[in-house]
């Protein structure tokens, strides 16, 4: 076992909606610098159904329209470097993208893909005649019933976290597979993605200060990524670079009518969902650091392993909770640099950008590691000690009645037919099983 931390883009309007930047909440009047086709988009006569008012939310890169029971998400026609939206074609591409790779996780919310038509001025979702936009169709749920709404109630116990793992777990394993020769998952590129975010805290923080923990975990991170180059290559051919969400965290999460839906996934730039799956573990990982969630990061990190097996992963973890972490300080240095901020806002985006730099730093420090065994007879209460011991400690909790079903080609919560010393269950088996724990606390 070894010891670890235990402890939205913040900042952030809250609401059910993916945004790379802030959002702008507006109600159900146009404001004079909105494009002609939002400003009818407003009007509640735009809709096939019964609207009272809309609500549009406004990031740099789409228009929300809420309309009570369902939203339409129109993306805008820019082009950003990581992403492309100019033409009506790409546009209509992306929202099918949206719908296709969010269904994965969130089938309930996203509905279909719809053309926008009439004209600029008035125009209808729905409708006859040529498409002149198209947006995404979705059931809009309350702002109460995201993730971290939940978590600061105090109402998300570990049976929650422990299913919310089983779900990305199970959505990990089943999702496509990058090809040995496809360009995804390339060392060289993730690294380069992790050099461009020390920069870009250099570039948009200054003439501030640096946070002072920088140059440390840029030294790391340089460290760390000659030591497991080979290890990333392996990966990238052995299967694990995959088409992933792209963007699990918390705030892309809701509880809705006691079901899950992870939302928000990114459509705009295949690179960004087709990385490592430990990546997208670390994300998640990092974001319950950053909110201080206590037992549920080593509660989702453990169910999450026992049921892909990646145990081998962990030695890419906390590369990658750094990279994530660091995305997140390069976030904040952006945004304390934009125009028409206050003093006060300026400051606490730079001081969020320093708080996510301590994260990282904190992700390379060598965690303390020790091995505790439990023993005993069945029913003693051998894994309720090591569960509490793992949470406690941020510990790696490996279990032999885990391992053993592997063995067998059973699932961790699957029923083995078997009584003592037969089946899975024979000396023989015990004896393969020990084997692999020895294995895997060498690995860990």
């Amino acid at each position: 076992m070894r010891a670890g931390r235990s402890s939205p883009w913040l900042a952030r309007e809250k609401r059910p909606f993916y945004s790379p930047g802030p959002a702008c909440i507006f109600g159900g009047r146009a404001n004079v610098s909105h494009p002609p086709l939002v400003a009818g988009l407003l009007r509640p006569e735009a809709y096939p159904h019964p609207v009272h008012t809309v609500r549009l939310i406004e990031t740099h890169i789409s228009y929300v329209f809420l309309t009570g029971r369902f939203a339409y998400k129109v993306k805008k026609p820019v082009e950003l470097g990581f992403l492309d939206y100019r033409e009506l074609e790409a546009r209509k591409h992306f929202c099918e993208e949206e719908l296709r790779l969010n269904r994965r996780l969130a089938p309930r919310l996203y509905l279909e893909v719809v053309p926008i038509t009439g004209t600029q001025q008035s125009p209808r979702v729905g409708g006859e005649g040529p498409a002149i936009e198209y947006a995404v169709k979705m059931r809009e749920f309350d702002q109460h019933d995201l993730l971290p709404e939940h978590l600061d109630r105090g109402d998300l116990g570990p049976e929650f976290w422990m299913r919310l793992a089983r779900q990305v777990a199970a959505f990990h394993e089943r999702i496509d597979r990058a090809a040995p020769d496809d360009p995804w998952g390339a060392p060289d590129s993730v690294y380069q993605a992790m050099r461009d975010n020390f920069a870009a805290v250099r570039q948009f923080l200054a003439p501030a200060p640096e946070p002072p923990e920088l140059g440390t975990v840029e030294a790391w991170t340089a460290e760390r990524y000659e030591a497991l180059k080979p290890l990333l290559e392996q990966r990238r051919k052995g299967g694990f670079i995959r088409e992933c969400h792209g963007d699990m965290h918390l705030g892309n999460m809701a509880l809705i009518d006691g079901e899950l839906a992870i939302f928000d996934g990114i459509e705009f730039n295949p690179a960004f969902r087709w990385i490592d799956i430990q990546s997208e573990l670390a994300f998640l990982l990092m974001d319950l650091d950053d909110r201080h969630a206590g037992a549920a990061g080593p509660i989702v990190l453990n169910t999450w392993l026992q049921a892909t097996g990646d145990y081998a992963g962990l030695a890419v973890l906390r590369f990658y909770q750094t990279y994530r972490a660091m995305v997140r300080a390069k976030v904040e240095a952006i945004r304390s640099s934009q125009e028409g901020l206050s003093s006060d806002q300026r400051a606490g985006h730079r001081e969020r950008c320093h708080a996510y730099v301590r994260l990282a730093a904190g992700y390379t420090e060598q965690p303390r590691r020790f091995l505790a065994i439990t023993s005993g007879v069945s029913g003693s209460g051998k894994s309720r000690v090591a569960d509490h011991l793992s949470r406690l400690s941020g510990a790696i909790w490996l279990r032999s009645d885990v391992e053993r079903k592997r063995l067998f080609g059973l699932a961790p919560l699957e029923r083995a037919e078997a009584p003592p010393g037969h089946g899975i269950y024979t000396p023989q088996a015990s004896e393969k099983t020990y084997a692999v724990l020895a294995n895997l606390a060498a690995t860990v």
